[in-house]
């Protein structure tokens, strides 16, 4: 279900929209202001979503948005340049979602199986609150040029750090360490994005479901236990 500022909507814990916020503004909040401005980004955000997923991104009016997340127009562009740009704010949300896989692999010696399979699953909570918004995201990212951009530019990064948990896995003796890490992260991307947008146009099975055979087929294809099995 998409989240809505409504009510009856779905809220989280008070905990888990500050943690939210810190990820989608980019860096650790710490002063009472910078929480405030971050949870209005976040808000801002949220309502652009729930807009898109109704109407579609070109449909959807700056004036529409703030007026579903109860703001000024002035205080929309303290925070963005254009419409498009709020969904920057998925880009960043699904990044810092991978920099702190990459970090519990890197620096706190987990698995690469648990912290890739984690991941697969945390990067398709976004997209996956509807079919319709999935839909919507795809289209905006195919659609518009400035949003096509951050998208690409943040992908490069996650890859990367995808890259480098996938070379810890090689460290590690779980992955087969003739695999290019560069690839491995590529594949990892496209079978997480690639499921979603199987999902977003079928909704059926369930999106857990679908990622976690995903998952499976894809881990079964690099792991050194999957490479012993088919020998």
């Amino acid at each position: 279900m998409v989240e809505s500022h409504k009510s009856g909507s779905i809220q989280k814990p008070a905990r888990q929209r500050s943690r939210g916020a810190r990820v989608a503004a980019g860096v650790e909040v710490t002063g009472r202001r910078q929480r405030r401005a971050a949870e209005t980004r976040m808000k801002i955000f949220r309502s652009a979503l729930v807009l898109i997923a109704e109407r579609g991104l070109p449909n959807v009016t700056v004036e529409a948005i703030t007026e579903a997340a109860d703001v000024g127009k002035g205080t929309f562009f303290n925070y963005f340049e254009t419409k498009d740009h709020v969904l920057g704010v998925m880009a960043q949300i699904q990044l810092g979602k991978i920099r702190e896989a990459g970090a519990q692999v890197t620096r706190g010696g987990q698995s690469a199986y648990g912290v890739l399979h984690k991941l697969a699953h945390q990067l398709s909570e976004e997209p996956g609150r509807s079919a319709a918004l999935a839909r919507a995201l795809i289209s905006s990212f195919l659609g518009s040029d400035s949003v096509r951009e951050i998208v690409k530019r943040t992908m490069f990064e996650g890859r990367k750090t995808v890259g480098e948990i996938i070379a810890a896995g090689q460290r590690q003796g779980e992955i087969q360490s003739d695999l290019r890490k560069e690839k491995i992260a590529m594949q990892f991307i496209q079978c997480v994005l690639g499921t979603v947008l199987l999902w977003s146009l079928n909704e059926s099975p369930e999106l857990n479901s679908l990622i976690e055979d995903s998952f499976q087929h894809f881990w079964s294809a690099i792991s050194v236990s999957g490479r012993e099995r088919q020998q």
